[in-house]
């Protein structure tokens, strides 16, 4: 068996994660945590896997957008959706979030929760990323697997709190992360209970329901966990109130984030970046001593292979 975290480097950053998970593990230890208090968040779009240069499941909506695109000869004259099949996306980035929620209802709506978790899956495993030309289950990072898989042996509860949508991430985090359905607390759109074919099921309307990011998180946490974590990792200004949630708890906590600064093997972006910008965040870790993981000097693989 490999040793735990073998793709992260022997830097501090490995140290403090080693060290507090030693610390609150150990039974006699001033940090000590029971079992059920072992809950750990994590953030997926730039935590979990990359999300450069647009989020993954904003390019699912895109390919399924070209896929239906022949039976809605209609689509090309709206302003958003028109763009798309056009290839101008900039004109598409001009109509803001009232296009994204254009294509997430022409896209995710009218289908059975069942069917489009099928979708989902079969997109995952055919489609590739279109910068690093692998297969999308191929995308998430390799220190952070281990750092799940590490988590996991240890007794604590890993949960996935991202603004993503939540049936989108529910049809994969499994096979992908090891995160059961049941630990995805994401974005939510409006359902509806019907009888097709003699068969109960939940269709998705084009709707939304609840927007889990920024201070949608922790509000997400209390409401479907019902307890504070002590661990959060995240790696955008969208994830700094689920940091700031976790921080506030008594006891041992441990908050950090994922900084992309390795331009060679992934990409390097920050502050001013129109996806996953890191500027607040980072500030607020610094001065309250956060963890800032560097995926430059940190890690040394970043994909599986």
């Amino acid at each position: 068996m490999s040793a735990p975290l073998a793709s992260w480097n022997d830097t501090p950053t490995k140290t403090a994660i080693v060290d507090f998970v030693q610390r609150t593990t150990t039974e006699g230890s001033a940090d000590y945590l029971a079992p059920n208090d072992r809950i750990a968040v994590f953030d997926n779009d730039g935590t979990l896997w990359t999300e450069q240069p647009a989020y993954n499941q904003l390019l699912f909506a895109i390919d399924r957008l070209k896929a239906l695109a022949p039976d809605h000869p209609e689509w090309k004259d709206d302003p958003a959706l028109g763009a798309i099949l056009s290839g101008d996306m900039a004109a598409f980035g001009k109509t803001g979030m009232k296009g994204i929620f254009t294509l997430v209802a022409a896209t995710h709506a009218g289908i059975s929760t069942e069917d489009f978790g099928k979708i989902v899956r079969d997109w995952i495993a055919t489609a590739k990323h279109p910068v690093y030309k692998r297969p999308y289950p191929a995308t998430p990072f390799e220190p952070m697997l281990e750092l799940l898989d590490y988590l996991r042996a240890n007794g604590y509860i890993t949960f996935i709190v991202s603004g993503g949508g939540v049936e989108f991430m529910r049809a994969f985090t499994q096979e992908a992360y090891g995160v059961p359905p049941q630990q995805v607390i994401g974005s939510t759109g409006k359902t509806e209970f019907k009888v097709v074919d003699g068969a109960p099921v939940l269709v998705k309307l084009p709707e939304l329901d609840a927007i889990n990011d920024g201070p949608g998180k922790p509000v997400g946490i209390d409401k479907f966990l019902g307890r504070r974590p002590v661990m959060a990792f995240g790696n955008s200004d969208g994830d700094l109130e689920m940091l700031q949630y976790t921080a506030a708890g008594d006891g041992a906590r441990f908050m950090a984030l994922v900084h992309h600064d390795d331009a060679e093997r992934e990409a390097a972006y920050d502050k001013g970046s129109p996806i996953g910008a890191l500027d607040k965040a980072l500030t607020e870790a610094n001065e309250r001593g956060w963890t800032v993981i560097s995926m430059k000097d940190d890690w040394n693989s970043i994909f599986p292979d």
